[in-house]
């Protein structure tokens, strides 16, 4: 069994069990590579300083590399016994290079060491993370492109309200993503602070030179409180939340995708590579994908919650609770990075049924406000109009008419302002391209838009 570092102040050898349920190496193992990258930063800064020897630092690097390798090769044996990966890499740098290994973790602590590497890992991958969102973006912009005559209706309370281009609803969500790697990116900020050199709370009696390993790091600065530096988890916990936003967007998505797909709607029709059958009635085809991402959107809220609930109590500095910051943070990672890949290739085969979107913004009365905008413009009170229309779209339900259905006298009737011109007024594509406002679903006004889209996702 291995001597545990702090093993001195012990008469006892720790119970398997709690070592078993102190253990996180089963977890932060990923981080391998960020605290091997961290240790040679440290090492060469002591070189730096005079802390060890500049031979006894490459002896170190040297080793942590060949450490490096042994773990991508598969090599590399991991044990609950030593607790975690740090633990884990320091002792075999020990058995490689001999007690000279010892001296790295001179003027360091786990608490400042792990920090480290938590916010080296959380920077690759929050821009991993933002190049699967602007490749959806680009998805979403294709798909646009291709379908600038398609009119659908446009919905509120999951009511038929007003028609708009197909392209015009796909956009609304590049601009939730836009948010969303805006957001990563302003978080991004808060992660690039550098920790080491904070120790285990006070700081260091060493002579470090903190911004000299910032800079080797690719950090923006280092860290200006030593307590706060190893005490603090908002940079997980902000990334948890626009994690969280990010899969909010990408479940209303999902929610519009399952609908749209039934044969209630049948707007779209996602591919049989993007979807599954049931077990007992052969007819079914499931949008599985959607489903999962909607259903996932749970475990992501989940983990922000369970953060915040873990650091809610906690005194300065450490405490052992924070090890469950790992968990929930690499499960939002994997989470949203998983249902990212997999979003946009199912994006970019489905169907878009474009006769069916026309044939339901052609019904249930899409173009009354058009037709009360029409008496507004006769000099006619809003209120006046929108009354005129709701006594002109009752009228034609009780005879099963559309409004494109009646005729002029039938018009004339509910007011002596209409003309002939009414009829082209409240067809679908004259609704749609009335409305060229910026930011409006007009097809002059969205190619506008696609145009400055492709400017930003270059």
């Amino acid at each position: 069994m291995p001597l545990k570092p702090w093993s001195g102040r012990f008469t006892q050898a720790t119970d398997k069990l709690v070592e078993e349920f102190n253990a996180s190496i089963s977890f932060d193992k990923r981080l391998f590579r960020h605290d091997i990258m961290g240790s040679i930063a440290h090492a060469r800064m002591l070189a730096k300083m005079g802390v060890i020897g500049k031979k006894e630092a490459d002896k170190v690097v040297s080793g942590l590399k060949a450490i490096e390798k042994e773990i991508d090769a598969g090599k590399f044996q991991f044990t609950h016994a030593l607790e975690d990966i740090h633990m884990a890499i320091e002792k075999r740098l020990m058995e490689k290079i001999g007690p000279v290994g010892g001296k790295l973790h001179t003027a360091r602590s786990r608490n400042d060491q792990v920090a480290l590497d938590v916010r080296l890992y959380l920077r690759d991958e929050i821009k991993e993370m933002q190049n699967l969102i602007k490749n959806l973006q680009k998805t979403l912009t294709d798909i646009a492109k291709k379908n600038l005559d398609c009119i659908m209706p446009g919905y509120t309370h999951l009511q038929r309200a007003q028609p708009v281009l197909f392209s015009h609803h796909l956009l609304a969500y590049y601009e939730m993503f836009k948010r969303d790697y805006e957001r990563l990116a302003d978080c991004f900020k808060r992660v690039n602070v550098m920790p080491l050199g904070a120790g285990a709370l006070a700081g260091s009696p060493y002579p470090l030179d903190r911004d000299f390993m910032a800079k080797e790091l690719g950090f923006s600065k280092p860290t200006d409180n030593s307590l706060d530096s190893v005490s603090d988890r908002d940079f997980c916990i902000e990334f948890c939340a626009a994690a969280s936003i990010l899969m909010m967007h990408l479940s209303r998505f999902s929610e519009e995708l399952i609908l749209w797909s039934s044969q209630e709607f049948s707007f779209i029709e996602l591919s049989d590579a993007f979807s599954t059958g049931s077990s007992i009635m052969p007819q079914k085809k499931n949008p599985d994908v959607p489903e999962l991402v909607r259903g996932k959107t749970g475990r992501v809220y989940g983990n922000l919650t369970a953060l915040l609930t873990v650091m809610k109590g906690l005194p300065l500095a450490y405490n052992k609770d924070m090890q469950e910051d790992k968990e929930a943070l690499f499960d939002s990672i994997d989470t949203v990075k998983d249902c990212l890949k997999v979003f946009s290739p199912m994006l970019a085969v489905m169907k878009v049924n474009k006769d069916n979107m026309r044939e339901a913004a052609q019904g249930g009365f899409l173009t009354a406000t058009d037709a009360a905008d029409y008496l507004v413009k006769k000099g006619i009170p809003f209120r006046e109009c929108h009354h005129i229309i709701g006594r002109a779209v009752a009228y034609c339900i009780k005879t099963s008419q559309g409004l494109e259905d009646l005729s002029i006298d039938e018009w004339k009737g509910f007011s002596k302002a209409f003309d002939k011109d009414i009829k082209k007024t409240i067809s679908v594509e004259a609704s749609v391209n009335s409305r060229k406002t910026k930011g409006g679903t007009a097809l002059e006004t969205v190619k506008k838009r696609l145009g400055e889209i492709e400017r930003e996702i270059r």
